[in-house]
């Protein structure tokens, strides 16, 4: 393993000399404390760098990740590869344009663009605030938790992104990777108390104060140099329908994802025991 930054041209060179493939899932996502040419660095500056690197190198394929944030949010009906792309934030716009890298190198460079929705499972820590929430027998719910999401287990990821190296007919496209089925976010909280075998209060909390307070702390915060504990991309979570057609993903890649949330949950939770981030004894 070599650590680096995605900006350090030098690296990369090394890196992807005489290298098959490039899997490009680096990126700024979460950070809150940077400004917005962090983020373009990053996502668009840093990908061409990838690219330039890998075509010195003699890569013949390239997976570039993108996000499911470039469509904004899905409040018409299930996506597809050819719906609008409406990015919200920095993260999703800056994403976008990075799409629009690839696709200025696709006749140099064999490349494939996968749109992933949120991926949990071992190694990740996403879904661990929901597990301690549930584990101590109640969750702050925001808003009517009816919005649904379609999160894809990190093996079924996996194994989709290996399928698309060897499969000449995505090179050019743009693929969706989502699991097999959405959820609302009232069925993941209700997935991870069955995973802990628990039972949980849902605390409802109205979304419109919570948004007030997430815009006055993300406002006033920054400058003094604190990172807000709540923003309204955090929300989103609790607000954004993302839910998929993924036929075509299915009909490239070949396989199809088929772990269910409750399955997914439960895999994760044998992770998170076995290191310690949540402590079995103290699971109602």
């Amino acid at each position: 393993m070599v650590l680096g930054s995605v900006l350090d041209e030098k690296l990369l060179a090394s890196v992807c000399a005489g290298k098959d493939c490039v899997f490009h899932l680096a990126a700024a996502q979460h950070e809150s404390d940077v400004d917005d040419g962090y983020f373009r660095d990053i996502n668009v500056s840093g990908t061409q760098n990838i690219l330039e690197a890998s075509i010195a190198g003699g890569v013949s394929r390239f997976i570039h990740g993108s996000t499911i944030g470039v469509y904004g949010d899905a409040q018409q009906g299930p996506l597809n590869e050819e719906s609008p792309t409406q990015p919200e934030n920095i993260y999703g716009i800056t994403k976008l344009e990075g799409e629009k890298v690839v696709h200025e190198f696709k006749d140099r460079l064999s490349t494939t663009i996968v749109r992933i929705s949120e991926t949990y499972g071992p190694e990740d820590k996403r879904l661990l605030p929901m597990f301690r929430y549930v584990s101590k027998g109640w969750f702050p719910l925001v808003g009517a938790g009816a919005n649904m999401h379609q999160p894809i287990f990190v093996n079924d990821l996996v194994e989709a992104l290996i399928a698309l190296l060897d499969n000449e007919e995505a090179a050019g496209e743009t693929v969706i990777l989502a699991g097999p089925s959405p959820v609302s976010t009232v069925e993941m909280i209700d997935g991870v108390e069955s995973a802990l075998g628990c039972h949980s209060h849902k605390l409802h909390i109205p979304m419109m104060p919570m948004n007030a307070m997430a815009f006055t702390l993300e406002k006033v915060l920054p400058p003094l140099h604190v990172k807000p504990p709540l923003t309204r991309r955090r929300l989103d979570f609790y607000r954004k329908n993302f839910w998929f057609d993924t036929s075509k993903a299915t009909a490239l890649v070949g396989v199809a994802p088929s772990t269910t949330f409750a399955a997914g949950a439960k895999m994760t939770l044998q992770w998170y025991l076995a290191n310690g981030l949540l402590i079995a004894q103290t699971i109602a």
